[in-house]
């Protein structure tokens, strides 16, 4: 479902390498009614890049192939994402989960724990990341920086 949304802020340094500079998750609460939960969405989604000011925002592409149910409120989710991203003026960029394995691993059906292994690697973070959810959002903020960062030396 979308109980939970992942995110991660990071920074290209002067060295070359990555740094994140915060991660966690949006918390949304079951108890409240899909409206509400989306507003919840929208306004993390709305701090997060009003505090951070990137300039671009990465969204994993969706893909399923068994609940559509869970599937449409996902899509719904995604799509107040790319609504507060696109209101701030902001450029999106979308990976699909294979294509953020591939950049992050060099494979592209890695597990989750060989992710999760190389995302901390990449942006020397101590100690295991203690959400999926942001483990997989530093992902694709990495395939985000990484793929803006080759825009601009074409």
């Amino acid at each position: 479902g979308f109980g939970r949304m992942g995110y991660g802020v990071i920074q290209k340094l002067k060295t070359g390498e990555w740094r994140a500079l915060d991660f966690g998750c949006v918390d949304t609460s079951p108890k409240k009614n899909f409206v509400a939960r989306l507003q919840e969405v929208y306004e993390g989604v709305d701090f997060l890049i009003k505090k951070y000011k990137p300039s671009v925002v990465g969204v994993e592409k969706l893909y399923f192939a068994r609940n559509v149910t869970t599937a449409i409120e996902v899509a719904q989710a995604r799509g107040v994402i790319l609504l507060c991203a696109a209101q701030s003026g902001l450029q999106i960029d979308e990976f699909t989960p294979q294509q953020v394995k591939q950049a992050i691993t060099g494979y592209g059906k890695a597990e989750k724990s060989q992710m999760q292994k190389m995302v901390a690697i990449i942006l020397e973070i101590k100690g295991k990341i203690k959400s999926d959810d942001a483990a997989d959002a530093l992902a694709i903020a990495l395939c985000t920086g990484q793929s803006l960062w080759l825009k601009k030396v074409k």
